[in-house]
């Protein structure tokens, strides 16, 4: 089965790209060097059901299953997923539109992308 994807709404990509511009700004002040590939994990969250839709279809959708969380205040679970890749604004807009694509198609919240600094250096 291969996956159509949906259209991103423009204004919503805008309003996610600006906050991934902060995380990619906050990364180069500690110094993070945006071409080394490393895990960088997505969130979602929603019913139970379209979470496990998600869940079954993330390899073909190039991710890795981290696994679920309930919610503590007894809203909808999440979803944590992870795929490796450089973290430069190219690679990061690509992600969130496929994240937002996701949203739309297992009509799920994306709650954005995080990753660990990689500074070339080893503590």
């Amino acid at each position: 089965m291969t996956l159509k994807l949906p259209p991103v709404d423009p204004a919503r990509m805008e309003q996610e790209w600006a906050a991934d511009q902060d995380v990619l700004r906050n990364l180069a002040g500690n110094g993070d060097q945006a071409s080394i590939r490393r895990s960088v994990d997505v969130s979602f969250r929603g019913s139970e059901e379209n979470l496990e839709r998600l869940s079954e279809a993330a390899e073909e959708l190039g991710l890795t299953e981290l696994g679920h969380e309930d919610d503590a205040e007894g809203g909808d679970p999440w979803l944590f997923l992870e795929r490796v890749q450089a973290v430069d604004e190219k690679s990061i807009r690509a992600l969130t539109e496929l994240c937002l694509q996701i949203e739309q198609l297992f009509d799920l919240e994306y709650d954005g992308w995080g990753c660990e600094a990689q500074t070339g250096t080893v503590h």
